[in-house]
């Protein structure tokens, strides 16, 4: 699934008493008897029955921490409440504050109450200046009321053993024990967690969104988001489009692919986002810019280097010797993310062919113990790095899922996955398995709750203001064309491509960050066909 791992990272959470079905979201064809001026109005009417809550801001180590109360079901603003945590840092020249500017990491689900504070580091200088930055944990995650499929977390702790554990499945035994755990997870969410699991859809995050908008005060909403929250953003635009202000996105979801359709719900959705191969795209185009440059890369051949080990890998695991005395097994699936997880970041990329070449010395018979301890500790302090530039918060094993799976369609049964498994290794042979198994426990006989209230589209609304979209060419998990998708789908909108590596442009290119940040601020757009070019280059000099 998509995800934001400079800032955050997933593996990759209801209505009480809502009856199980097996459909997750309402279709677009289900929808097509409802103007989208019709929706738009409804759902205005809906968040506006709410009243606004009082934000009482209090000192944290986070800034200021608040908790907001909102309604479970919008249908019913009365009724079962739920809580939402949020923090802000405020505007440091407040006599120049324009507002309150939302921020969303990505995920879907990740934290977003420590964002604020770690966005300090590269935010924009003006952006710091002028807004009050707000972060908050979606309904369902962290902080706020969560996600609790299990009663106890002993079963938890089984499944997500196999999940997390396993990574994806590679053989048949494997795909096995993989579907199993995850149907125990959907069955556990449509059963003891179906209360929280089926109201945290994209759509009710948007609906407290926008009751926060106001409860700070703001007569239209500004937003920058990444990943997973670039869809939260569409989401918005499109339910509320005459109350955004400025609302930039990048690393750009296609909703279109996200939700899915009638015809294309045979589909998993991690197969329709088609990340796997953009993530082999960027894989393959970084080893051939080592290989033209192999006097600053250091690794001939990676490509058929990075073969032969995979290869290797994929017969047995190797047993990489640890600092203390202990042996840690490498497996093929971990590889594979790490390598994924090494694409997510300029800084960690080019340092693939190395990864690469310490496992192959390291599978090498010639290398001795005193050798295989020394490639231990560089493979492992390199696998550490990436992580701790990956991973911004753990994982939720319960809300992922619950999330993806109330936002789109999916196939109905969990052997759609194991069908599909030999086409996503011709057509991604690294990375295909990686995405495509991300959303097993969203088959229908599974996860068996819905959120009527979920969002089918459209997602072509005219907003009050233009929706600023960045894309990275070389971006591995949300491609440039999703970019070029949505710039196009959205009628009030400009596009701003940046050639930088990684997942995500922002804080990273000084160029795109300046667009960005003049949007944010004063609302000057990037001119029509912007490009940035100065994103670091792997291999050069």
């Amino acid at each position: 699934m998509p995800i934001t791992l400079r800032r955050s990272i997933s593996a990759a959470v209801l209505a009480v008493g809502l009856a199980v079905g097996p459909m997750h979201v309402p279709s677009p064809a289900a929808a097509s008897d409802v103007t989208a001026t019709d929706a738009t109005a409804r759902e205005a009417r809906r968040v506006d029955a709410v009243p606004t809550p009082t934000l009482d801001w209090t000192p944290c180590e986070l800034g200021e921490c608040a908790t907001a109360t909102l309604p479970l079901d919008y249908d019913d603003p009365q009724g079962p409440q739920i809580s939402v945590a949020l923090t802000r840092i405020p505007a440091r020249q407040p006599e120049r504050r324009i507002g309150s500017l939302f921020l969303n990491p990505g995920g879907p689900g990740a934290s977003g109450r420590d964002f604020p504070q770690r966005a300090t580091q590269w935010i924009g200088q003006d952006v710091r200046d002028r807004f009050d930055l707000i972060g908050f944990d979606p309904r369902g995650t962290f902080a706020s009321t969560t996600t609790q499929c299990f009663p106890r977390q002993a079963k938890l702790d089984k499944v997500t053993g196999v999940l997390k554990g396993m990574g994806f499945p590679v053989t048949r035994q494997e795909e096995t024990e993989y579907t199993k755990a995850a149907n125990k997870l959907a069955r556990a969410c449509s059963g003891h967690g179906r209360t929280v699991a089926s109201s945290i859809s994209t759509a009710e995050v948007a609906r407290d969104l926008d009751v926060l908008r106001r409860a700070v005060g703001d007569h239209q909403l500004t937003y920058l988001g990444f990943s997973y929250g670039t869809y939260l953003g569409q989401v918005y635009a499109n339910m509320f489009p005459s109350r955004v202000r400025a609302l930039a996105i990048d690393g750009v979801i296609d909703p279109t692919k996200w939700v899915g359709t009638p015809a294309t719900a045979d589909v998993p959705m991690t197969v329709r986002m088609n990340s796997a191969p953009g993530s082999e795209a960027a894989l393959h185009e970084l080893l051939k810019r080592c290989s033209e440059a192999v006097e600053v890369c250091g690794v001939p051949d990676a490509e058929a280097l990075l073969a032969k080990v995979t290869a290797r890998l994929k017969q047995s695991p190797l047993q990489v010797p640890q600092g203390d005395g202990t042996i840690s097994p490498l497996t093929y699936q971990g590889f594979v993310t790490t390598l994924l997880y090494a694409l997510y970041n300029q800084e960690t990329a080019p340092t693939i062919p190395a990864l690469i070449a310490t496992v192959d010395a390291m599978q090498s018979p010639a290398t001795d113990g005193d050798q295989q301890m020394a490639l231990g500790g560089s493979y492992i302090r390199a696998a550490r790095r990436v992580a701790r530039t990956a991973t911004k918060y753990d994982n939720l094993v319960e809300s992922v899922p619950a999330i993806m799976c109330g936002d789109s369609l999916n196939p109905r049964r969990a052997a759609t996955w194991s069908s599909l498994s030999a086409t996503e290794d011709a057509r991604a042979p690294l990375f295909g398995r990686h995405w495509l198994w991300n959303s097993v426990a969203c088959n229908e006989q599974a996860w068996r709750i819905s959120d009527e209230d979920a969002w089918p589209g459209p997602f072509d609304a005219q907003t009050s203001a233009t929706v600023l979209v960045v894309g990275s060419l070389h971006d591995p998990a949300t491609s440039y064309a999703s970019a070029q998708a949505v710039a196009q789908l959205l009628p009030n909108s400009r596009l701003l491509s940046n050639n930088n590596w990684g997942h995500t442009a922002y804080g990273l290119s000084a160029c795109a960050t300046s667009h960005v940040d003049r949007y944010l601020v004063d609302g000057v757009l990037p001119e029509a066909g912007a490009l940035c070019s100065d994103g670091v280059q792997p291999f050069q000099g």
